[in-house]
């Protein structure tokens, strides 16, 4: 699966109803893409604290589909989810946070993170060729 509008016929399918009852779950799920365009994205939204917490959060605990059903906001995650990993499993947010490399930044705030070097260097081109 790749699209949010791929998960959403698919949860129709399962749960009933139509995808455009869906469609607002599986786009939030897959709008991690926005920050890395590839399979890493996965690590803020496809996992069962995600699942678990911040869905049900956003969504509350059920939906009512245009049938009338109401479904698990926590099921319809979980099965975007599996159906990203072939039917296998729901990754931890441990899963994905012992795999990152813990840098000096993210302890105490020693050094900086990439995008605050980044940032800092643009403003000292800009002050470089700044003409006030």
């Amino acid at each position: 699966m790749a699209k949010p509008w791929v998960h959403a016929e698919s949860s129709a399918r399962k749960f009933g109803g139509s995808p455009e009852d869906y469609i607002e779950i599986h786009n939030l799920m897959d709008s991690s893409k926005g920050t890395i365009a590839d399979s890493r994205h996965r690590a803020l939204t496809h996992n069962a604290w995600f699942l678990s917490v911040i869905l049900e959060r956003i969504f509350g605990v059920t939906i009512t589909n245009s049938e009338g059903r109401k479904i698990s906001v926590r099921e319809i995650g979980e099965q975007h989810v599996l159906e990203d990993y072939r039917m296998r499993y729901i990754p931890s947010a441990q899963d994905y946070l012992q795999e990152i490399e813990l840098k000096k930044w993210m302890i105490s705030g020693a050094g900086a993170p990439p995008s605050f070097a980044k940032l800092n260097r643009v403003r000292s081109i800009k002050k470089e060729f700044s003409f006030d």
